[in-house]
């Protein structure tokens, strides 16, 4: 499915019956990583995981910034009419679901992994290695991660949504920025997940789709 916000087509795909539940991928991935944690949430959600912009089967764009994608899922929150619904998002997606639950009161539960509030919140080599690739490719998705987030800790205090913090014990996050996210949110709750990386958790597993279940009393 398609919606037109913000100038472009968001690709949506629907499944499910339920609590409404928004999830959207990481940086060069598309909704497709959450299949297998969509058939563990169905029963209990009407999912819509989304390609942002410029990913997937959405819109191509020159130009990429999270401030835009968040606005693209608060449009289609608007679009759709949902309400009470919970936000997932990984890595990209965690910063865009960061910065729409903090301007949009439809959100009213929000779990986020693997987020960075600005471009330290990446380990060094990480940074480095992202800086070379971009060299060689000019890749708007590469730049993005190189300039932005810029998300203020004014901005996190407004977030009123029930919240969930996570990242994995060997994320490319630094911890310290996953811990100030979950302290800086009114009332967060903050877990890290011994053994599990970035994605390893999250990425074609079911392991998330638990965990969201649990986590909004499913």
């Amino acid at each position: 499915m398609n919606a037109h916000v913000n100038g472009i087509d968001l690709f949506y795909e629907k499944t499910g019956t339920g609590r409404p539940l928004v999830m959207v991928h990481g940086n060069g991935e598309d909704h497709t990583i959450f299949d297998e944690a969509v058939e563990v949430l169905k029963d209990r959600f009407t999912c819509f995981c989304a390609d942002s912009r410029g990913h997937g089967q959405s819109t191509p764009v020159s130009e990429l910034h999270y401030r835009d994608m968040a606005h693209d899922v608060t449009a289609l929150l608007e679009a759709l009419d949902l309400s009470d619904a919970v936000f997932y998002g990984f890595s990209d997606g965690g910063i865009v679901g960061l910065l729409a639950a903090a301007e949009c009161s439809r959100i009213s539960a929000l779990v986020v992994s693997g987020a960075n509030v600005n471009p330290k919140g990446v380990k060094p080599s990480l940074r480095m290695l992202f800086r070379v690739l971009y060299l060689l490719k000019r890749d708007p998705k590469i730049r993005l991660m190189l300039r932005e987030p810029d998300i203020r800790d004014e901005e996190l205090r407004k977030i009123r949504a029930k919240t969930l913090v996570l990242a994995g014990s060997g994320d490319l996050v630094v911890e310290k920025q996953t811990r100030h996210i979950a302290e800086t949110i009114p009332g967060a709750e903050l877990r890290i997940l011994e053994g599990e990386d970035h994605g390893s958790y999250i990425v074609h597993s079911p392991k998330i789709g638990e965990i969201i279940r649990a986590f909004c009393g499913e």
